[in-house]
């Protein structure tokens, strides 16, 4: 026969305490599809931006840091008015197809 073996009782503070996993929240389903819409809203928002060439003036301004981020000679950053008055008479100066 086998000799059944009880494991020895440890005391209570050299316990190892079990891991516990965080609760998980339930969204309401409100919640849920509200967050849905406005991501979607947001990226439909981003596109259309895009499109128009409303981003223009940021990518002008992360352009001029990158380009000009170590440079003492570098010109000084345009204004948002300033950027789209050089843009449009750019375009006057050399028409490409556009539809505007």
């Amino acid at each position: 026969m086998r000799e059944l073996r009880v494991p020895e009782a440890r005391p209570p503070e050299a316990r190892v305490p079990e891991p516990r996993l965080p609760e998980a929240r339930v969204a309401p389903a409100r919640a849920t599809v509200a967050g849905t819409l406005l991501q979607g809203a947001r990226s439909a928002l981003w596109f259309v931006r895009g499109v128009m060439g409303e981003d223009a003036y940021d990518k002008y301004l992360a352009h001029h840091e990158a380009v000009h981020r170590d440079s003492d000679e570098a010109p000084p950053v345009m204004s948002k008015r300033e950027f789209w008055r050089d843009l449009t008479d750019r375009q006057d100066r050399n028409p490409q197809g556009r539809c505007c």
